[in-house]
C-alpha cells in the first residue's frame, strides 16, 4: 500500500546482521512482478545484505549457494515448483510478500509454501482480507499453524458467526486473539507528509441503443442464472453467475468487448466518451495519469483512441515482456499516460510521478482498487492525487459500489474492531448484482 513494508523488513534484517544475530539465510517469496523491486530496494537501502535470486532457467545451479547469502529471492510459482529443492533447507526467516497469494489454503502452492522450514515466519500484506475471513485463517496457518485451530473450527467459531450472523462478541474475540500479531500501518499514522487524496466518482449515462443492449442482456442472464440455481444450487452456479456479471460489466465498459451479434450493432460507448472528455481536460492541465482496467481488451481500445489524439503513453499488461522499459517511459517523462491492467500492475510499482489515477471499471473488492491507487499515493508522493472512478448510471457498476462498502466494512471490522450490525455479507450478493 506504499507504506514502506519492504524497507521496514530490510531494515530489520540489516539490524539483525549488524548485531550478528542473523542466524542463516532469509527466504523472501513474492509475486513475479516484484522481483525487480526487491532487488532495487536492497541495493538502494541495505547494500550490505547479500542477495541470491532463485529465479530463471538457471536457478537449479544456485541452490548450493543458499547459505552463502543473507537473502534469497523467489516467486510463489517457483517456490511451489522447487519445493523438493527446499526440503533439506532451514531458513532463519521465511517472508511472504503480498501474503494474500496463499489466501486459498487448498491450493498446491499454499500447501507447498507452508511445508517449508524456518525458525521464524513473517507475512507482509496490504490486503490480508480481500473477500472473507477464511483468507486471514490461511495466512495465520502459515505463520503459526494451529493458532486459529483448523479451518472447519475457524468457520464455525468465527467466520460464519461474524459474516452471516453479525455476532459482535465473536468479532471482538477474534480481534483480541490476532491483534498482538498484526502490525497495521496506515497512511494517517505513518506518512504524515503525504499530500491530499481526492476521490471523484464520474457517472456516464447510456444512450438508447446501449441501454437497450444492457437491459436485454441483464434480463436474459438473470433468467439463466435463476434456472442454474434452481437446477444445481447456488454453490454450483458460480460460473454461470460470473459469466452473467462479466457480460454486464463489458457492456458498461464498451459494447465491442462482447462477441454477441447484438453488441456489434451498438457503436456508442457512454463511458468511453466520458473517459476521452476527462482525458482531454487532464492533458490540457499537464497531468500524469495512471489508467487501470481489469480488461486488457479495454486497454487496447483506450490505446487506439489515445493514439488518434497523439497523447504520449505507455502500457503494462501480463503480456508485456519488457516491463522495465514500459515503466521507465512513464517515470522518466516520455509518457503522460500509463495504461495498466489491474492484474499486472496493481501491486509492486512505485509511480509517484503520477498525480491522477483513473479506475475505468470498478471491482467489487475495494482493497484491490486501493492497492492500485497506491502505486501513486505512497511514500515519496509530493503532489495532491486525484482518483477518478468511472461508473455507468443505473447499472451493475452502481451495485458494485454498494458491495465495496460492505466489503470495506468487513475488512475494517477485523483490523480496527468496528462492529456495524447492519453490514451484511452473504452468498447471494453476486446474484443481487443482476437485479435492476
Amino acid at each position: 500500500m506504499g507504506l514502506g513494508k519492504t524497507v521496514q523488513t530490510l531494515a530489520f534484517l540489516q539490524y539483525l546482521k549488524s548485531k550478528n544475530t542473523l542466524e542463516g539465510p532469509t527466504l523472501i517469496i513474492m509475486p513475479t512482478s516484484l522481483i525487480g523491486n526487491w532487488k532495487n530496494e536492497i541495493a538502494k537501502f541495505t547494500p550490505e545484505l547479500t542477495v541470491l535470486e532463485l529465479y530463471g532457467l538457471d536457478r537449479a545451479d544456485k541452490f548450493s549457494k543458499i547459505h552463502e547469502h543473507d537473502i534469497i529471492l523467489t516467486t510463489y510459482a517457483l517456490a511451489h515448483r522447487d519445493v523438493q529443492m527446499y526440503e533439506k533447507e532451514k531458513f532463519f526467516y521465511i517472508i511472504l510478500d503480498e501474503a494474500q497469494k496463499i489466501k486459498n489454503p487448498k491450493t498446491k502452492m499454499a500447501i507447498a509454501i507452508k511445508s517449508l522450514h524456518a525458525q521464524h515466519r513473517l507475512a507482509l500484506s496490504g490486503t490480508p482480507i480481500e473477500n472473507h475471513l477464511g483468507e486471514l485463517w490461511s495466512i495465520f496457518d502459515f505463520l503459526m499453524p494451529g493458532f486459529l485451530d483448523n479451518l472447519k473450527f475457524f468457520k464455525s467459531m468465527y467466520q460464519n458467526p461474524i459474516e452471516k450472523e453479525h455476532d459482535v462478541s465473536r468479532r471482538e474475540l477474534l480481534n483480541r486473539k490476532v491483534a498482538p500479531f498484526i502490525l497495521r500501518r496506515t497512511k494517517e499514522a505513518v506518512a504524515l507528509e503525504l499530500p491530499s487524496k481526492t476521490e471523484i466518482i464520474k457517472r456516464a449515462k447510456f444512450d438508447k441503443k446501449q441501454a437497450a443492449l444492457y437491459e436485454n442482456i441483464r434480463v436474459t442472464m438473470e433468467k439463466k442464472v435463476r434456472e442454474a440455481i434452481k437446477g444445481k444450487g447456488l454453490s454450483r452456479s458460480h460460473i454461470t453467475i460470473l459469466d452473467a456479471l462479466l457480460k454486464l460489466r463489458q457492456v458498461c465498459c464498451d459494447p465491442s468487448l462482447l462477441s454477441l451479434e447484438a453488441a456489434k450493432k451498438v457503436k456508442e460507448s457512454a463511458k468511453l466518451e466520458l473517459f476521452l472528455e476527462l482525458m482531454e481536460e487532464l492533458q490540457a492541465e499537464g497531468r500524469k495519469v495512471l489508467v487501470f482496467s481489469q480488461f486488457t481488451s479495454m486497454l487496447s481500445i483506450l490505446e487506439r483512441e489515445i493514439k488518434k489524439r497523439k497523447y504520449t503513453y505507455t502500457k503494462l499488461t501480463g503480456s508485456t515482456r519488457k516491463r522495465d522499459v514500459a515503466i521507465d517511459a512513464f517515470t522518466k517523462g516520455d509518457a503522460s499516460i500509463f495504461l495498466i491492467s489491474l492484474k499486472a500492475g496493481g501491486v509492486g510499482l512505485n509511480l509517484v510521478e503520477a498525480d491522477t489515477v483513473i479506475h475505468y471499471d470498478p471491482w467489487w473488492n475495494p482493497a484491490v482498487e486501493n492497492q492500485a491507487t497506491d502505486r501513486a499515493y505512497r511514500i515519496g508522493q509530493d503532489k495532491p492525487v486525484f482518483v477518478y472512478k468511472l461508473i455507468v448510471e443505473n447499472s451493475i457498476e452502481e451495485q458494485i459500489l454498494k458491495l465495496q462498502e460492505k466489503k470495506r466494512s468487513l475488512q475494517d471490522s477485523i483490523y480496527e474492531g468496528n462492529a456495524n450490525q447492519e453490514d451484511k455479507f452473504n452468498g447471494e450478493e453476486l446474484v443481487d448484482l443482476l437485479r435492476k
